[in-house]
């Protein structure tokens, strides 16, 4: 029987502890034998979040939202917590962004019918929920994905931005040869230490596989970088395409960025673009049958092999 109405009793929910960039550790599963990981797809404009991540603050982010917006149509006691794919930055958007959530199997059976529509009456304008779904067994939002996807957005139009697009596009106020920047991006390509173009953090891996990053200018005039790898680090997206940049502007020749790359530090010429013209498009993850070894692969530290002739 669904409980609705002011008198429908709240429900518990255990949080487990969370790991690293908010994660839960292992493949835990809240307390019962009914517990039931869901799917979410959604989509956001995030000119108006502080990220993605809740802040202790109390600045907006869409976590936040999300998870108060849950404990609400769920009747909930206690804020759930979701797991992300992309922790995307202030002023970054997304339109394939998926998180997953833990629930009691009966707050599933109960509500799961209709969250859909009633996350849609509950949420803010400028964030959305696409799709819920249970998810299958060992699913991670964070750990199970094999690529994430992004897309740059800029337009060097002498008379700037359109006014419609202005807040998904960077306007770059030199003239951008696409060809340099392609050849340029074919330096990058591979697995690398991407140290150079990330923010450090303690204790993080900076080695990535970079599979795709290519340009190309749309019938409007627009120049779109499709941006591809296994998994980023912070600021990694917004410094390849800086570097991109600068060297179609013609203000750095074509092997720069490559050789910017070898060197393994941050260089100051290395200009972070605005977050505005970023956007996660999708997030892809392998066949069920093959979830559990794909979340064992993300939590392994990675190594780059020894040089030839080094110890």
């Amino acid at each position: 029987m669904r409980l609705s109405g002011p008198q429908a009793p709240a429900h518990r929910l255990w949080a487990p502890a969370a790991g690293p960039a908010g994660a839960v550790a292992g493949d835990e599963r809240i307390e019962g034998v009914n517990d039931v990981r869901v799917r979410l797809d959604l989509a956001y404009d995030g000119r108006d979040f502080s990220g993605w991540a809740r802040q202790r603050e109390g600045r907006r982010t869409v976590q936040g939202e999300i998870e108060d917006a849950l404990r609400v149509v769920l009747r909930l006691e206690t804020t759930p917590q979701l797991t992300v794919a992309g922790r995307t930055d202030a002023g970054v958007h997304a339109r394939g962004q998926v998180a997953h959530v833990d629930l009691p199997g009966e707050v599933w059976s109960a509500h799961g019918e209709h969250l859909l529509r009633r996350l849609a009456g509950r949420l803010p304008m400028d964030v959305r929920i696409l799709r819920v779904s249970e998810a299958p067994p060992h699913f991670d939002a964070r750990f199970s994905a094999i690529w994430r996807r992004y897309a740059y957005r800029v337009t060097d139009h002498p008379g700037g931005a359109d006014p419609l697009l202005r807040g998904h596009v960077l306007w770059h106020n030199w003239p951008l040869d696409v060809d340099a920047m392609n050849e340029a991006a074919r330096g990058l390509l591979g697995e690398h230490d991407f140290a150079a173009y990330c923010k450090k953090r303690e204790g993080a891996t900076t080695i990535r596989t970079l599979q795709r990053l290519e340009w190309v200018r749309r019938a409007d005039g627009i120049l779109e970088a499709t941006v591809q790898a296994d998994a980023f680090c912070h600021n990694m997206v917004r410094s390849l395409v800086g570097a991109m940049l600068f060297v179609g502007d013609g203000h750095r020749p074509v092997e720069w960025p490559a050789k910017v790359l070898a060197a393994g530090v941050r260089d100051s010429a290395v200009h972070v673009v605005r977050p505005h013209g970023l956007t996660l498009e999708e997030v892809a993850y392998p066949p069920a049958d093959q979830l559990e070894a794909r979340n064992r692969a993300s939590r392994t530290k990675r190594t780059l092999p020894p040089l030839p002739g080094c110890c």
